[in-house]
């Protein structure tokens, strides 16, 4: 054979070669999904419930009208520190003070009556002693006058005499008796008409006393609506009344945030917080949770579900109120403010990126399992549909790599970091587990051959 003949099928068996090389490589890489990776390692996790709300003193109170009338002086002016007890401002109360003074003259009266009763009855009483001897001495000589009259040594108009100045006695003394009566009655009315005029007084002092408005604590001013010369109403029925001003204690300082409903179960008093003020940016506070509401309230009306009469399907969040520790100087109320609550803390805990995590069925586990070509026994005929459920039910877990595969393994989780989550068992220290992209490990099967590229970075990726 020729050489040329020789070279021309050396080279035409190289290329079949290298086609069939070619083509193999191909169909080996047509099945491999490229991944990022991440590994499991040990860190502090820390749980963060975040909500937002408003800066609100602990203490303040919204001073309110209690009377009907024109405000005839304010003494403060919105910002002014007040101490307990000082005079915040005036309702006219001509009418008031009036009233107060007509039952104040009644109440004297009352009493003048009262110590005129009281000397009618002492009068009356010593009026009784003198009947009561009288009867007495002439019931005396009554019976003496009996028995001398029986012997006959006395005369008929003498017996007759005494005997009607003994009924006269007696008819005295039931007069006294009856005047005693009498007076006891006058003094009890008396004192009557003194205990009604003092509630009386009472009533009308009450009404004199809401004309003036004291601080009922040291504070600050933080609302004041009104002005000198308007008129103020107080509340009836489903009506608001009048608000003067807003007095708040700003010692003690909180703030107010609504927590969403999913995640109150987590929150408990004392935990720690850290709070940021709108108005106060790139700084951060700190307190505790001192205040959980029991109450949802409906987020689109702010209304309580205590208060409506039909269930509502909308979303609801929960009162929390979180004190400052270093609550700065100057704060207003009804600054906007984000409270970041730390629910739960685990140090030195083997943790994997949450995107990590995925769902899987059995029977995609029972493939990943069960080699091609093995044989196994066929699964016993389901009756019902809770077995068919069962199996069909969708595992926790996440993609590990090994021998360039993901192997699906189930996982058992803690608590929730910021990027991370605690694993409880599953894995172990140094596992390299698939964190991405999001497309390939909602599609990714169990077994399938992976390729490792971590050039892209995974938050850049996840911010796509």
């Amino acid at each position: 054979m020729k050489a040329w003949k020789k070279i021309a099928i050396g080279v035409g068996i190289l290329l079949v070669l290298a086609i069939l090389v070619g083509f193999t490589v191909h169909q080996s890489r047509k099945n491999v999904v490229t991944v990022q990776t991440a590994k499991a390692a040990r860190q502090d996790l820390s749980t963060i419930v975040s909500a937002s709300g408003e800066i609100k003193p602990k203490t303040y109170v919204n001073v309110g009208a209690n009377a009907f009338g024109k405000i005839t002086h304010l003494y403060v002016k919105e910002g002014d520190h007040v101490k307990k007890g000082q005079l915040l401002a005036q309702i006219e109360n001509v009418q008031p003070e009036a009233d107060v003074n007509a039952n104040q003259a009644s109440l004297q009266a009352a009493r003048t009556d009262a110590i005129a009763a009281d000397a009618a009855v002492k009068t009356a009483e010593a009026d009784l002693e003198r009947a009561k001897a009288d009867h007495e001495r002439n019931n005396q000589d009554w019976a003496r006058a009996q028995s001398l009259y029986k012997d006959g040594l006395i005369s008929k108009s003498d017996f007759d005499s005494r005997k009607n100045a003994w009924a006269t006695a007696d008819s005295g003394l039931s007069q006294a008796q009856a005047r005693l009566a009498q007076a006891k009655a006058q003094k009890d009315s008396s004192d009557r008409h003194i205990t009604q005029a003092t509630a009386m007084l009472a009533r009308y002092a009450d009404a004199l006393n809401k004309t003036t408005y004291m601080a009922p604590f040291d504070g600050v001013v933080t609302n004041l609506p009104v002005r000198a010369g308007e008129t103020v109403v107080i509340g009836i029925q489903n009506a608001q009344g009048s608000t003067l001003m807003t007095v708040a204690d700003m010692s003690i300082i909180t703030a107010e945030v609504k927590v969403d409903e999913t995640d109150i179960v987590n929150v408990r008093l004392g935990q720690a917080a850290e709070v940021t003020i709108d108005a106060i940016p790139k700084k951060i506070f700190h307190g505790a949770v001192s205040e959980i509401g029991n109450n949802a309230i409906v987020r689109s009306s702010g209304v309580s579900t205590s208060q409506q009469n039909v269930a509502s399907e909308e979303a609801k969040d929960f009162k929390v109120v979180v004190t400052l520790t270093d609550a700065p100087e100057g704060l207003r109320p009804g600054l906007s403010t984000t409270a970041k609550i730390t629910t739960a803390t685990r140090a030195n805990v083997l943790s994997v990126p949450i995107q990590a995590l995925t769902m899987r069925t059995k029977d995609q586990m029972d493939a990943q399992n069960n080699a091609p070509g093995s044989v196994h026994a066929a699964s016993p005929a389901t009756k019902d549909a809770g077995a068919k459920a069962k199996t069909d039910a969708e595992l926790q877990g996440v993609f590990v790599i090994r021998t360039k595969k993901a192997v699906f393994v189930p996982v058992t989780t803690g608590i929730t970091g910021r990027t991370d989550i605690e694993v409880l068992d599953g894995l172990k220290e140094g596992d390299e587990v698939i964190t991405g992209s999001y497309k390939v490990l909602r599609t990714l099967r169990p077994g399938s051959s992976v390729k490792i590229d971590n050039t892209t970075p995974k938050k850049e990726e996840e911010e796509t």
